[in-house]
């Protein structure tokens, strides 16, 4: 399968973003899709998660409430809605499949690229 991440821009303060990865090669079906960040001279952080059946969700403590994710199952294509960001949300953004809802690196073996996110004050 590969992954492929879109929906990054540049955004103010408190406006809302949905960033998409879409799946090609196979479907997700069993997998879960989890979306990372990353800042350069920092490490890649976890963002949130979702399983694809049935749709179980984790969420970083940072983006708690303000992000969600969901899935179009036909297109085979998940999102990440981000809302309230801020220039702390600053980062470029990589899906990633995996099997597991654990928000380390290691769980997640098809990462696609990234799609940068830049938020202004």
């Amino acid at each position: 399968v590969q992954l492929q991440a879109s929906g990054g821009g540049s955004v103010q303060t408190g406006d809302s973003l949905r960033l998409s990865c879409a799946a090609s090669g196979r479907t997700f079906s069993s997998a879960v899709i989890a979306w990372f960040r990353q800042v350069p001279g920092k490490e890649r952080e976890f963002v949130a998660a979702m399983s694809w059946r049935p749709g179980n969700t984790a969420f970083a403590e940072f983006v708690k409430g303000r992000f969600t994710m969901s899935r179009d199952i036909d297109r085979n294509t998940a999102h990440l809605e981000m809302n309230s960001l801020t220039p702390e949300d600053t980062a470029l953004y990589f899906c990633a499949a995996g099997s597991t809802l654990l928000p380390f690196e290691s769980e997640y073996r098809v990462w696609g690229q990234g799609t940068q996110v830049t938020v202004s004050s």
